[in-house]
């Protein structure tokens, strides 16, 4: 399968890595549909509202979150302190136009705790859907890069490949394929403003695009 494909869990390797950023560029890019399945931190933001806004997209393009916490602490933690407690039964895949591209964004890394059994890796797995890693692009991305792509693949799961977020670094974006075997789909440089336009223009800039869509457009 090539990227895009239909559906994409976007993950990253650490927590405020770029992930909602990267995810709010897809959405520009393929006007397709948002779903954040748990969102902490929610007393200083919301990332699908962010998304919404920053791409100007319909709410028709945006799905609910499964669960919602206050506190931005890792789902476990963030859970436990509303006496609550996160079901992976509770998750299931939007059902969505078949024109549409699903953007399902994570919370932290895959192995974030989401409860005293499971981890984010448990819902990447029950929702089955190819993974797009975002990375930053500087010091120390190789080993956290690396680790997150075979920790994904001894659980037999399909990494589209990775975008690397920041300053474009050749040697860390080679080192990465070379030694990931994986595909780096894009550098995403440092944006002056984050608004529908550069949304959209970083999309056709920086992935391969045909008549306004990837060349390479998977049915998948």
């Amino acid at each position: 399968m090539h990227f895009p494909a239909r559906k994409m869990f976007i993950t990253g390797t650490n927590t405020d890595i770029g992930k909602t950023v990267v995810s709010a560029i897809l959405m520009a890019g393929l006007r397709g549909c948002y779903w954040k399945p748990i969102q902490t931190g929610t007393l200083e933001a919301n990332d699908t509202e962010w998304v919404r806004r920053k791409t100007g997209l319909g709410d028709d393009h945006f799905l609910p979150e499964t669960y919602c916490f206050r506190e931005p602490l890792s789902p476990h933690a963030a859970a436990a302190l509303e006496s609550r407690k996160i079901s992976l039964e509770k998750f299931a895949l939007p059902v969505i136009p078949d024109s549409k591209t699903l953007i399902v964004e994570g919370a932290g890394g895959i192995m974030v705790p989401l409860n005293d059994d499971h981890f984010m890796l448990d819902l990447i797995k029950k929702l089955a859907i190819p993974i797009v890693i975002v990375a930053e692009s500087g010091l120390g991305t190789i080993n956290h890069t690396l680790l997150t792509v075979e920790q994904l693949r001894r659980h037999e799961l399909e990494v589209l490949g990775v975008v690397m977020n920041g300053p474009r670094n050749n040697g860390n974006r080679q080192a990465i394929e070379k030694y990931g075997q994986v595909n780096v789909l894009a550098e995403i440089e440092p944006l002056p403003e984050i608004s529908p336009q550069t949304l959209s223009d970083c999309y056709h800039r920086c992935f391969p695009v045909t008549d306004g869509l990837p060349s390479n457009l998977s049915t998948g």
